[in-house]
């Protein structure tokens, strides 16, 4: 039996006490926690009609729109390479269930590959990654498994989640090369590739790497906080792998979702043609998740957490490996152990690394700053359009009370 996804249990759990009302601080979910904008908004109400089936892979008219928003950002695209779904997870789990062989991965890295690689009925491989960048394993090592290993599947992300990292040019390529010369299958998660903090374009794609055999996956979850409408979408190579793949891409989604939801697909049509009042409202949350992930992590390397610096969306990696001997005393060895006392003795609400596939004795965990920015809709919008965001009073607030636990939690204990 597959287990409750780790990231959605502790978002249910955290909103369960707080509408209980306890104090809690959610640092445990990745939602990007911003207002719709009114433009896209629109899009979605003016589409309220199209109630009926459309084709699996996607519409004509979000299909094409996808294909140039590939080709603009360096992938030259056809709307034949693009399929597109109820969000990017059921596009990555067809993709595992289509796609051949065992699966690598980055260790760590998001939590649902590795759920997703069991129900496909596949062993998962991981492979630890550099120490400056999360997303793709560290090339050395990879070619070591390799040598002794045959999987059919290497899954990289960039940027990553969850260490808010972006993989080096070099490391992606190195990864790349392995790949082609052992025959496999790239499936490249790029859904944070609109939130790399200092503002320019998109990482290279791995698919620049490796053209023939990479599939791109993303969504608009991530870049413009569309979790719940459910929309992502996947780009297969050109040429005839690309197509038996996206042959076996569509069965598995016309037997699970039929096609995607006809009005998320307009306003995703809408999205794609980058409009000028879209390109904005990404631009300020770029800039919004950059100012608060970073004020975090100036928290806990303040604390003696060792921790990367943010580089894209939302998200920190720290490890408190430095702080261990204190905690032990504390009877905190490990990654679930350090989550559970966070939350039941200082209300904050992380992810404990084990859950990205981590080792379970280290003092690692994620941490998701993205529904920092208010309770209401108003105080949201207050947040993207603030100059200095870190001044608002709930922000403030709510950086002063991660600082605190962190210094109760990291203070020598008291003497008996």
């Amino acid at each position: 039996m597959v287990r409750h996804s780790a990231t959605l249990a502790i978002d249910e759990t955290l909103r369960a006490r707080k509408a209980a009302g306890q104090r809690v601080l959610h640092l445990g979910f990745g939602e990007a926690g911003l207002p719709v904008p009114d433009e896209v908004a629109a899009a979605l109400r003016d589409a309220a009609g199209r109630n009926g089936y459309g084709p699996v892979a996607g519409s004509p008219e979000a299909r094409r729109a996808a294909a140039g928003w590939f080709t603009r950002r360096g992938l030259p695209t056809s709307a034949g390479q693009v399929v597109l779904g109820p969000g990017s997870k059921p596009l990555l789990y067809a993709l595992l269930a289509t796609l051949p062989g065992d699966v690598v991965l980055p260790s760590p890295a998001w939590v649902s590959y590795a759920a997703q690689s069991a129900l496909a009925g596949k062993r998962v491989i991981g492979v630890p990654v550099p120490p400056e960048a999360g997303g793709v394993p560290e090339p050395e090592r990879l070619a070591r498994v390799l040598r002794e290993e045959r999987p059919g599947v290497l899954v990289l992300t960039v940027p990553d989640n969850p260490t808010g990292t972006v993989a080096r040019a070099e490391h992606v390529r190195a990864v790349c090369e392995l790949a082609e010369r052992h025959g496999l299958a790239v499936i490249a998660d790029e859904i944070y590739g609109e939130l790399v903090h200092d503002g320019t374009p998109p990482p290279v794609s791995p698919a620049a790497w490796l053209p023939a055999r990479t599939v791109v996956t993303g969504g608009l979850s991530k870049s413009l906080a569309l979790g719940g409408w459910r929309i992502g979408f996947a780009r297969v190579p050109a040429g005839p792998w690309g197509e038996e793949l996206l042959a076996g891409l569509t069965g598995v989604a016309s037997e699970i979702w039929s096609s995607a939801a006809a009005p998320t697909q307009a306003a995703a049509a809408y999205v794609f043609d980058d409009p000028p009042a879209v390109l904005a409202h990404v631009a300020a949350a770029r800039r919004l998740h950059a100012a608060v992930v970073r004020a975090a992590h100036a928290a806990f390397t303040e604390a003696g957490a060792l921790c990367r610096p943010p580089e894209a969306g939302f998200y920190l990696y720290p490890d408190l490996a430095p702080l261990r001997a204190g905690l032990a005393a504390r009877g905190v060895d490990g990654s679930a152990a350090l989550a559970a006392a966070l939350l039941d003795e200082h209300g904050v609400g992380v992810l404990p690394g084990e859950a990205f596939g981590d080792e379970p004795g280290a003092l690692r965990f994620r941490v998701a700053t993205s529904l920092l920015y208010g309770e209401t809709e108003a105080e949201r919008w207050r947040a993207l359009r603030a100059d200095d965001p870190l001044g608002l009073p709930w922000i403030a607030d709510a950086l002063d009370r991660l600082r605190t636990a962190l210094a109760a939690l990291t203070a020598p204990p008291a003497r008996p």
